[in-house]
């Protein structure tokens, strides 16, 4: 098993902040590789990525929802295997930190590999960078 975790400030309020991550169909906007994401009901969705020439599908469960403070979330089925949880902490009224922690299990070669070389840090690193110019540029969602 491996384990990331990622934080960056957002200057945004955490309200917007936390409302722009729970709505999951956005993510394809600042995640990279990430193609779809479709929300089959409050506690459910459906993934379909592209990493690294990597094509997956998978489907994930909200395990824990705290508005405005955690979001965590775990893989369901067979083909992909991963946890993670984002924590939103206020810095001030308008300020943001935003703290993502992964852990997963790579399986087959390609996928060992790209975690030996530290792939998925950098992705998760990027799609933050991401996040931060879409959330603060974006429109609030809520």
């Amino acid at each position: 098993m491996s384990t990331v975790e990622e934080s960056i400030e957002v200057d945004v309020p955490v309200r917007v902040v936390y409302d722009h991550w729970a709505t999951f169909e956005e993510f394809p906007q600042f995640m990279e590789g990430v193609e779809e994401v479709r929300q089959l009901d409050d506690r459910h969705a459906h993934w379909r990525t592209k990493i690294a020439g990597l094509a997956r599908e998978f489907d994930t469960e909200i395990v824990e929802r705290v508005p405005e403070e955690r979001v965590a979330w775990r893989t369901t089925g067979e083909s992909v295997k991963h946890t993670g949880t984002v924590d939103f902490q206020p810095i001030d009224a308008a300020r943001t930190r935003v703290r993502m922690t992964m852990v997963f299990t790579p399986t087959g070669f390609a996928e060992k590999a790209a975690d030996k070389l530290g792939v998925l840090d950098r992705q998760v690193r990027g799609d933050l960078r991401r996040f931060k110019r879409f959330v603060e540029g974006g429109t609030d969602t809520g």
